[in-house]
């Protein structure tokens, strides 16, 4: 029969632990360091640009905000997919295809409202009469009408009522554009 007798000394075997806990510790964070600075891996980057397939919506309240963020930077909004309801506007000097998926934005306390809207690009915008309202999912794209403007290819349209609340708010800066909005 064999006994042992061990006598353990609490500070040395605290240290051990702590300086096995250090290491780990250290060897851990090395390691994600290594990832996510020196490691070449595509799936895994930093980039204020993101690309979606998603169609994004905009309705009464984002509307005239999104408005404002798309025409003044068109370039970060070219290929966004978006969803909006309006009325048919159309200008004197639009071509045939062209029309704006127009709201009305009240600009005062005594109800008086502004046209706002995308102007938009469809061939059969004839079929479409002015002031009929239609629903669109369409994508931006860069366009020139007196200067860079945000132009919405429609990809589909369809006619649709007039939504409760036909007005929309004006900018309010609360707003804070991203790539490719949200």
């Amino acid at each position: 029969m064999f006994i042992f007798n061990f006598k353990i000394n609490k500070n040395v075997l605290t240290k051990i632990l702590l300086i096995i806990m250090f290491v780990t510790i250290s060897l851990i964070l090395a390691f994600t360091i290594y990832l996510i600075f020196f490691k070449d891996n595509q799936s895994f980057k930093i980039d204020d640009y993101i690309k979606s397939d998603d169609i994004f919506e905009i309705n009464e309240k984002n509307y005239a905000n999104i408005l404002k963020a798309s025409n003044e930077d068109v370039d970060s909004y070219v290929g966004l997919k978006i969803h909006v309801v309006g009325y048919i506007y159309r200008l004197c000097n639009f071509e045939d295809k062209q029309f704006v998926i127009a709201r009305d934005m009240v600009i005062s306390n005594d109800n008086q409202y502004l046209v706002v809207g995308f102007l938009c690009e469809y061939e059969n915008a004839k079929d479409f009469k002015d002031g009929e309202w239609v629903d669109i999912v369409g994508e931006i794209k860069k366009g020139d009408f007196a200067g860079d403007i945000a132009i919405l290819d429609v990809i589909s349209i369809n006619p649709t009522e007039k939504p409760e609340n036909s007005y929309v708010s004006m900018p309010d800066d609360t707003y804070i554009p991203t790539c490719n909005m949200f």
